[in-house]
């Protein structure tokens, strides 16, 4: 009998590069429905298009997306940005903030186990919440965590707000202080996004790298 490789295998050997993981956590709730859910779906599109313009990036990036709206649900699992093809998002129902958080870190554990099993060095992942809202859920088991692993620096935590969002939940979600978008930049966001992590999959795995400030005057965000 023939002894089948794991398709992680497979896919690792074929492309070893150091791996830069970046989970991005999506409010897709209610209110979220019309220009905005139009806008963020661009958005993706864009931060597709402009990593995967990128030879490094293509085969270092890997993304993963979690949506919150009703329910918590993996819209799209781990792939290489040169394999990535956004979901289609769809906003309705509540905003179960807390329960998303959680579920993006324990999709990060998960597959930093995979590199590990497999040999493959990574970067400091990345999360990147976006909500117009404010959580229907208990949030604080998922600040405690966030705080826990930005200390031990398993994970870099970043919060956007949409229009009225709670920006007092998201000041204690993220040691970072959250940023507000400005209007209906998505775009611009994601492209700001997309440089932040080229410039990340082309420094050293543990070198520290200087994002561009996305408040500046004419920033996409606003402190």
């Amino acid at each position: 009998m023939v002894e089948r490789l794991p398709f992680a295998a497979i896919e690792f050997a074929a492309n070893p590069e150091p791996r830069c993981p970046c989970v991005l956590l999506l409010d897709t709730s209610a209110s979220m429905a019309g220009t905005r859910i139009t806008e963020l779906q661009r958005g993706l599109a864009q931060f597709r298009d402009e990593l995967q313009a990128d030879p490094l990036a293509r085969k270092r990036v890997e993304v993963a997306i979690v949506t919150f709206g009703g329910s918590v649900r993996l819209a799209s699992d781990f792939t290489a940005i040169e394999n990535f093809d956004p979901p289609r998002l769809v906003a309705d129902g509540l905003t179960p903030m807390g329960a998303a958080v959680q579920t993006g870190l324990e999709l990060l554990r998960g597959r930093k186990q995979i590199y590990r099993d497999n040999g493959l060095a990574y970067y400091r992942p990345w999360m990147f919440l976006l909500t117009d809202g404010e959580p229907n859920d208990d949030w604080r088991d998922g600040a405690a965590a966030v705080k826990q692993a930005e200390a031990a620096r398993q994970v870099a935590f970043f919060a956007v707000g949409v229009g009225e969002a709670n920006f007092d939940v998201l000041g204690q979600l993220a040691t970072r202080q959250p940023l507000h978008l400005r209007g209906l930049m998505f775009r611009e966001m994601f492209q700001w996004l997309s440089n932040s992590l080229r410039s990340v999959s082309q420094s050293g795995i543990t070198d520290e790298v200087a994002l561009s400030n996305p408040a500046s005057p004419d920033g996409w965000a606003k402190v």
